[in-house]
C-alpha cells in the first residue's frame, strides 16, 4: 500500500509542480490541482453515485428479507445473496468508494508534507544535504516544510516556493502556530463546509423517497426498534454496510480535522476546495440521475 501511495503522490507532484509553474502561486496551484483531481476522477465518482443510488435500493429489499426471515438465517443468507446476484451487485461494493477516499487522502498528505520529495524531484541525498545547511531538527515531523522556510529567510531561490496565499501562509502548521489568528481560517471553513455537505446530502437522500414511501420506510424503523427492545432482533441484523458508510460521512470529516491541526495549512486547503467541488458535483450528478430516472 505504501508504494500505491508513494507512486500516487508522486504524480501528484509532477501535476502540481506544473500548474505552479504557471501560477507561481502555491495556494493558487492547489485550487487549480484539486479542480483537475476531481475532473480526472469524475467518470469513477459518476459510477459511484449509480452503485450508491442502487445500493439504497438493495439495502431496502435486505431490510424486508432481514423482516421475513427474522427465525431462519440460513435462509435469510440464502436469500440475501441471490438479491445481490440478481441485481449484480457485491455486499462490500459500497466500500470501494470510502477506500478511494482513504487512499487520496493518505497520497495529498504525502504530497504536501514532502512537497521536494513529490513535487521538486529532489532526492534524499539533496535533502539531506539542506537539512544540515539549514540545521533542521531530526526530531521534526515536516522537515522538508521546513527547509523551505529557512530557504526563504536565507533568500535561497533554488527551493523557494511561494505560499502565501489571500495573507496566509500555507507552510504554517496550526500545531506550532496557536497565537496566529490565520491559522484557524482554513480549518474552520472545511469544518463548516462539512456540515453544510452533510445537510445536502441527507436533504438528497430523503428527496428520492415519495411519501409514501417516507412513511413505509418510518413504519419499518419503528417496527426493527420495537424487535431489538423485545429481545426478538439481535441489532447486528441491521444492515451493515448502511451503517459503515454513515460512520464514514462523519468520521472523515473529523479525522481530516485532526490530521490539518497537526499539517501545514496547503493540506486543508485541498480538502476544503475538494469538498466544495465534490459537494457540487454530486448534487449536479443527482440531478442528472433523477431527470433520467423521471424520462425513463
Amino acid at each position: 500500500m505504501g508504494k500505491i501511495i508513494s507512486f500516487l503522490a508522486g504524480i501528484f507532484g509532477y501535476l502540481l509542480k506544473y500548474i505552479y509553474g504557471l501560477t507561481n502561486n502555491y495556494g493558487l496551484a492547489i485550487i487549480l490541482f484539486t479542480i483537475a483531481v476531481q475532473v480526472i476522477i469524475l467518470p469513477f465518482t459518476i459510477r459511484q453515485q449509480k452503485t450508491l443510488i442502487k445500493s439504497n435500493r438493495v439495502q431496502a429489499k435486505v431490510k424486508e428479507l432481514q423482516e421475513k426471515y427474522k427465525d431462519d438465517k440460513v435462509r435469510l443468507g440464502q436469500e440475501t445473496m441471490d438479491l445481490y446476484k440478481r441485481e449484480k451487485m457485491s455486499p462490500c461494493s459500497g466500500c470501494l468508494g470510502s477506500i478511494m477516499q482513504i487512499i487520496l487522502f493518505v497520497s495529498i498528505f504525502y504530497l504536501v508534507r514532502q512537497p521536494l520529495t513529490y513535487m521538486q524531484n529532489m532526492d534524499a541525498k539533496q535533502i539531506n544535504e539542506y537539512i544540515e545547511k539549514y540545521h533542521i531538527s531530526s526530531n521534526s515531523n515536516y522537515k522538508e516544510i521546513d527547509i523551505i522556510r529557512e530557504a526563504k529567510k536565507n533568500n535561497d531561490s533554488s527551493i523557494y516556493i511561494n505560499m502565501k496565499f489571500l495573507g496566509i501562509d500555507l507552510s504554517n502548521i496550526p500545531s506550532r502556530n496557536w497565537g496566529d489568528f490565520t491559522v484557524y481560517i482554513i480549518p474552520g471553513l472545511y469544518v463548516i463546509s462539512s456540515i453544510i455537505t452533510m445537510k445536502i446530502t441527507t436533504s438528497m437522500n430523503k428527496k428520492k423517497l415519495t411519501k409514501e414511501e417516507k412513511e413505509e420506510e418510518e413504519r419499518k424503523k419503528r417496527e426493527l426498534k420495537a424487535l431489538i427492545k423485545a429481545g426478538e432482533k439481535e441489532e447486528d441484523d441491521i444492515d451493515t454496510m448502511e451503517e459503515m458508510s454513515k460512520q464514514m460521512t462523519i468520521m472523515m470529516p473529523i479525522m481530516a480535522v485532526s490530521v490539518a491541526v497537526i499539517a501545514p495549512l496547503g493540506l486543508a486547503l485541498y480538502w476544503l476546495v475538494n469538498n466544495v467541488i465534490s459537494t457540487a458535483e454530486r448534487v449536479i450528478i443527482n440531478k442528472f440521475m433523477k431527470i433520467n430516472k423521471e424520462e425513463e
